[in-house]
């Protein structure tokens, strides 16, 4: 499945879910590639759970939620220095 990621005010990025599920750590040995979450788009992207929101069609999603949706948008909590 293919999925935008839209980080608010700066980047978007274009994924594809089966990418990431092979990029994730969350597999064992037996069975393919479990269905990546939020949080395996966020480090595909570089970001972390602890400085972005999650939304879904503008509601929030937990991090430890699997991807259901095609298009996320990921708003940073802070930002600059």
């Amino acid at each position: 499945m293919h999925v935008t990621v839209d980080v608010k005010g700066e980047d978007t990025y274009e994924l594809e879910l089966e990418a990431v599920a092979a990029a994730s750590d969350r597999h064992d040995e037996h069975t393919a590639a479990a269905t990546p979450t939020y949080a395996d788009l966020l480090r595909a992207v570089e970001l972390s759970p602890h400085e972005v929101s999650v939304l879904v069609d503008g509601r929030p999603v937990p991090e430890d939620q699997p991807v259901e949706s095609d298009h996320v948008t990921v708003l940073r909590l802070i930002k600059g220095g």
